[in-house]
């Protein structure tokens, strides 16, 4: 996932409801699929986030040997500074960049 060109607002931002709920017809519908969407960029944030620290991390950690990495505390700022999953999910969205299907009419076979 590239997050660097990602367009969402890491501010409060007010959208029209009308433009959420557009493709869908249901705001409930609507906010499910972002916030399943929301949580599995959560995850992939959360997972790249540790990959990196993990360069890091020296197996044989005491506490007088923790130190200031000055690498390590621009990862974490830099993911710190990412705007919220659930304002990445608007956009995409918005965009439509997200996929969705309604499981239970499949089963109505």
């Amino acid at each position: 996932m590239d997050l660097k060109r990602t367009q969402a607002s890491e501010t409060t931002k007010t959208y029209n409801r009308n433009a959420l709920d557009n493709s869908t017809g249901n705001i409930y519908e609507t906010i499910s699929i972002l916030s399943k969407r929301a949580v599995q960029i959560n995850e992939d944030i959360k997972t790249e986030l540790f990959e990196k620290l993990e360069e890091f991390a020296t197996p044989t950690e005491n506490l007088e040997e923790i130190f200031e990495n000055k690498e390590q505390i621009e990862v974490s700022k830099f993911y710190e500074k990412l705007p919220k999953p659930h304002a990445i999910a608007i956009e995409q969205w918005l965009q439509d960049k997200i996929y969705y299907r309604h499981t239970d009419s499949d089963s109505e076979a």
